[in-house]
């Protein structure tokens, strides 16, 4: 006879409801949280699927919340590279430190268990803002917002989470509309997966709305790493004929800085031949020839917004939520035709 599943206990999940349930020690589940290398695959993976389906956060996290003390932010990131994070870090520690707060960061793009990773942050900091891109399922996302403050920045949307984010759809349909109308253009093709971000979907959105509000279809995206690399393939890809377009609406500006680069190297005019626009507005866009049609986005503001929001929550559970989108504005320079 099997025997009856065991009735779960009321309230929070506990390191010992998850350690039943898993049928091994507390021990054990500590060494999965802490050092998950150590235990045995078929063993940690065993406990990791009871911590996902009991939402379990270490309680730690909520340390400070009936204490009222503003210790640490932990802030989530996929990576470092380029003047996005920079910036987007310099917003929110600043703000943080202004509250006496410090910021301890997770990094998650070479993170094996990224959810596990996150859940052990929770554990050691007051609240959490969970930068889109980072690889967390909606269900961490969710849990570890029913145990401390937490907001994402530039997320998916997650039931009962902020998610506070640049403006991205309409920017996106304003600059592909300049390229079709404004120019002329007719074979557009957006560069970047919209799978990888929300801020990319969004884009790739505007791009598609743009060509419907001419009585055109847009094309598939162009599937491609947000990276230089990417950009070098789409070049080399233009290079040998596999790809053609007259404009290349990128989903930011280090695949449109390379795409530029290697297109010239090809022998290809920018903007002649094919049109080349970008997204974030880095300093390089104003100095390259020609320079880089571009939108604008108050990366640092974001992140400011994001540490401003946590310590408003955390004194007070029930203040007002501020306005969570932020406005972008389109920069034309020549890349995209313009003088």
């Amino acid at each position: 006879m099997t025997s009856p599943p065991r009735p779960r206990r009321p309230g929070p999940a506990t390191i010992y409801a998850v350690a039943e349930e898993a049928g091994v020690s507390i021990a054990t589940v500590s060494r999965v949280l802490s050092n998950p290398d150590r235990v045995a695959p078929g063993t940690r993976e065993r406990v990791l699927a009871v911590i996902d389906e009991l939402n379990y956060v270490p309680h730690g996290a909520a340390r400070s919340l009936a204490a009222r003390t503003h210790e640490a932010y932990g802030l989530v990131l996929p990576e470092l590279r380029g003047p996005y994070y920079a910036e987007l870090i310099t917003g929110f520690e600043s703000a943080a430190a202004e509250r006496g707060a410090s910021v301890l960061m997770l990094l998650t793009h070479d993170k094996q268990e990224p959810d596990l990773a996150v859940r052990r942050l929770a554990g050691r900091v007051d609240a959490i803002a969970l930068m889109g891109g980072a690889g967390v399922t909606p269900s961490t996302v969710a849990a570890i917002g029913g145990k401390v403050p937490l907001v994402q920045l530039a997320g998916h949307e997650v039931e009962g989470v902020e998610n506070f984010s640049t403006e991205s759809t309409q920017s996106a349909r304003s600059l592909t509309t300049h390229l079709l109308v404004d120019h002329g253009r007719r074979q557009l093709l957006f560069v970047g997966s919209p799978e990888g971000s929300p801020d990319v979907r969004r884009r790739y959105d505007g791009f598609v709305q743009a060509h419907a509000d001419q009585g055109l279809e847009a094309a598939d995206p162009v599937d491609v790493d947000l990276r230089e690399t990417g950009g070098q393939d789409v070049a080399r890809s233009f290079a040998r004929g596999a790809l053609s377009a007259d404009g290349l609406v990128c989903a930011n500006d280090e695949l449109a800085l390379a795409v530029m680069r290697g297109l010239v190297e090809a022998g290809l005019d920018v903007p002649g031949q094919v049109a080349v626009t970008g997204w974030d507005d880095w300093m390089a866009a104003r100095y390259v020839t020609p320079g880089l049609t571009s939108v604008r986005q108050p990366v640092r503001e974001l992140g400011r917004l994001g540490a401003e929001r946590l310590s408003g929550v955390l004194a007070d559970r029930d203040a007002p939520e501020p306005d969570h989108r932020l406005a972008t504005s389109v920069v034309l320079r020549g890349s995209c035709g313009c003088g």
